[in-house]
């Protein structure tokens, strides 16, 4: 299909390509920079950090995609207002002979990093046109997939350990819900229910049963208590019922424990029970004081319906006040838990884009120097750091994550170091060689001339940066409610070329 080849781009970035090949500029080297501008912002809550993702497809699908005959025949026949081509035949032949991304280069922060504001996270250098078209593909790609590693990173983190499942293919965005499941993983969830996409990525899918087995064995053939006898019997080893069909605790609940003695009595364990609607919390804790007085102690309780990371959050506390009720041990039911996410996850709920951008921030002039370029706006925070930077992260004494400091292309960054604000030229500090324990550069090369370089890993790989990162993030900026604000910084260097540049074109 068209729509999943080199014509999977904006119809504007065609138009531009075509300028720059009209004014001989096509293949003229330049560099664009991909970030963002903003961390999700939930409405009640927003987060502190992101989560690098999208990377691995993205490079995948560039080297699968070229510009062809198919895409010439369908180019050809667009037209302008007056009838005229608005495509010409030599831009379409330029474009059928160098319509590839086989002289890009790119460096990138690896996926599953954490990631900041207003830094480069992936830099692109080529052919003006090419990296032009390349725009919306790169952003399409990195930014749903970070969106949604950042939401599943929040979740994961407010489930203290506990074991997320990602369920939610059924409502993601059609075929997004690959990317989400993928994105998903990376962000810490344990499993998905997506079956497909686990086994592309080396995973066991995940599931249990739906309320549909329940009512049609109610309808014809027996009620709840026959359907988790059917089930148990086909899955001995693997049984988890979901109870709430009929009435969790009146019914669901001890119909599972009829079943799951039956299991026991023939060899075999269970493995849980589902909770998916009602008060999670307290059917959390009067589900766990039933199993209790069975003699099923170690089975899990899998909640689902409508989880989020401010839910889990509630939901452990409210365990953790109410189960003393009830003469449970709290800290015990919180081990036994495990959170099917599903659409609130992989839709991101309450912020459902990523604010990722892709400007030019430099070009070859024609005795191929490079030459930094600006987008200079109202608003400072919109006025990009022009130039071809670095990305460095900067530890301190505790080994704690204190800034990322964006620097110009060869700078030398070691202590001390002098850390400017990005829009308030006059608001600085320095950072002394006691006060920092590594310096850190982010970028990483990741493709030459259209061929990719070292090997970054799959979602295991990612899986563990991701730890990584956050356990060298401070508790202040993880918090999910009014996060402490993380210092991204440029260099004087840096400061001193924006603020020039900014000057000289408003001039």
């Amino acid at each position: 299909m068209l729509a999943d080849g080199f014509l999977f781009t904006d119809h504007y970035q065609l138009t531009m390509a075509q300028l720059y090949f009209h004014m001989g500029l096509h293949e003229r080297r330049s560099q664009f920079d991909y970030f963002f501008r903003s961390y999700p912002s939930y409405g009640t809550h927003q987060a502190g950090y992101a989560i690098a993702a999208g990377l691995g497809p993205l490079l995948d699908w560039m080297e699968d995609t070229s510009f062809g005959a198919e895409e010439v025949t369908a180019l050809g026949k667009f037209q302008t207002s007056t009838g005229q081509p608005e495509f010409r035949s030599d831009f379409l032949e330029w474009l059928a002979g160098a319509g590839s991304f086989g002289s890009v280069s790119l460096w990138a922060v690896p996926e599953g990093r954490v990631i900041h504001p207003n830094t480069p996270l992936t830099v692109v250098e080529a052919p003006l046109a090419i990296a032009q078209i390349l725009e919306t593909p790169l952003l399409n790609h990195l930014n749903f997939a970070s969106l949604i590693a950042s939401k599943a990173s929040r979740v994961v983190e407010a489930a203290s350990g506990g074991s997320v499942l990602e369920f939610g293919m059924r409502r993601a965005p059609a075929w997004g819900a690959n990317t989400a499941s993928r994105a998903s993983l990376i962000g810490g969830a344990e499993a998905s229910s997506n079956v497909g996409m686990s086994i592309d990525l080396g995973y066991e899918s995940r599931g249990t049963h739906a309320h549909s087995m329940v009512q049609v064995f109610m309808a014809i053939a027996g009620g709840e208590l026959e359907a988790f006898r059917a089930y148990a019997d086909l899955y001995p080893d693997d049984t988890t019922l979901l109870v709430d069909t009929v009435d969790t605790l009146e019914s669901g609940v001890p119909n599972a424990i009829r079943v799951f003695e039956e299991l026991r009595a023939k060899g075999h364990e269970p493995r849980g029970i589902r909770l998916d609607s009602g008060d999670l919390a307290h059917l959390s804790v009067r589900t766990a004081q039933m199993l209790n007085v069975a003699g099923f102690e170690n089975v899990k309780i899998v909640l689902s319906s409508q989880l989020d990371e401010l839910t889990i959050w509630q939901i452990r506390n409210q365990i953790l006040e109410e189960a003393s009720r009830y003469d449970v041990d709290p800290a015990r039911v919180l081990s036994r838990l495990v959170y099917g996410v599903g659409s609130r996850m992989v839709t991101s709920e309450g912020d459902s884009s990523f604010d990722g951008v892709y400007k030019t921030v430099a070009v070859e002039d024609d005795r191929g120097d490079w030459q930094p370029a600006i987008k200079i706006s109202d608003s400072p925070a919109k006025i990009q750091n022009p130039g071809r930077k670095s990305l460095w992260r900067i530890y301190d004494r505790r080994g704690i994550a204190t800034a990322d400091l964006v620097s110009l292309n060869g700078e030398e960054i070691a202590a001390p170091v002098t850390l400017i604000h990005p829009t308030q030229p006059g608001v600085s500090r320095t950072l002394t060689e006691p006060e920092i324990s590594r310096i850190e550069p982010l970028l990483v090369k990741v493709l030459d001339g259209g061929k990719r370089i070292g090997d970054l890993g799959g979602i295991d790989q990612a899986r563990t940066r991701r730890i990584a990162d956050l356990q060298q993030l401070d508790p202040g900026v993880r918090r999910l409610v009014n996060p402490h604000t993380y210092h991204v910084s440029i260099t004087p260097q840096l400061s001193e070329l924006k603020n020039q540049m900014i000057q000289s074109f408003r001039a």
